[in-house]
């Protein structure tokens, strides 16, 4: 597998919040997606997410609690905690599940 430019690959998807599977690295699925700014509902998985901002702003609400990732930032969102995206979410960004995490 070659080098991948994750910029490219959040451009080339269809739709906003959907999301790319990148690649797994054991266990963990690494994803791309292109926010924009458009709220998502409320939602929690089974598997633990490390959110990576790379350009833009991601608003979330995490188990009532409000948070701002700016470019650069990371965010570990645990298994099972209920979490949304605000209005105003933007830009590009890598998540990565760790099931059992």
């Amino acid at each position: 597998m070659g080098p991948i430019n994750v910029f490219e690959a959040a451009n080339a998807l269809p739709d906003a919040w959907s999301s790319r599977l990148l690649g797994q690295v054991g266990t963990a699925s690494v994803k791309v997606l292109r926010m924009d700014e458009k709220p998502v509902e409320a939602e929690s998985h089974g598997a633990a997410e490390m959110l990576f901002v790379l350009v833009g702003k991601l608003e979330l609400v995490v188990d009532d609690v409000a948070v701002t990732v700016g470019p650069g930032g990371v965010y570990r969102i645990p298994a099972g905690a209920r979490h949304s995206v605000r209005p105003g979410s933007w830009g590009t960004l890598v998540i990565v599940e760790v099931p059992g995490a």
